[in-house]
């Protein structure tokens, strides 16, 4: 089974079973927001992991092989259409340079990883209308000098 095989079969599932990826995280005590990255093919699970989220939807050892498989990462080049993913590279657009001066201003020249990270959403209840809270929390990788 590959990953977009693996991924259509867990959405799926998950739609069927009426889960949430909150609830799934939550339930194996394990990041939502990682277990949702897994489950949509950009990470690869270790096996432990990999199989409590297949036992958990009810799958077989093929969900669980496909799940640890490291994965390609590539996505569309192109800005997207879709209207939330829009608004991060908008984010990123607009603020982009902003974050990369004040990191490194604050840690040296380096870049934030990507792999040594966890991110965190929350909902952070306003009267003026809900907020969405991203937490991006990367170790810093100072560049080399050889």
């Amino acid at each position: 089974m590959d990953k977009l095989a693996m991924t259509e079969l867990i959405i799926a599932t998950k739609l069927e079973k009426g889960l949430s990826w909150e609830t799934i995280g939550s339930d194996l005590g394990m990041s939502p927001v990682w277990v949702t990255s897994a489950c949509l093919g950009m990470n690869s699970a270790p096996p432990e992991k990999a199989a409590a989220i297949a036992d958990y939807l009810g799958l077989g050892p093929e969900v669980a092989k496909a799940l640890e498989a490291f994965p390609l990462k590539t996505w569309e080049q192109a800005v997207p259409t879709d209207p939330l993913i829009y608004r991060l590279y908008e984010i990123v657009g607009v603020y982009g340079e902003t974050l990369k001066e004040v990191i490194q201003e604050k840690f040296g020249d380096g870049i934030m990883s990507a792999i040594d990270f966890s991110m965190e959403v929350d909902k952070v209840e306003d009267p003026k209308g809900d907020r969405v809270l991203l937490t991006m929390n990367g170790k810093f990788l100072p560049y080399n000098s050889w």
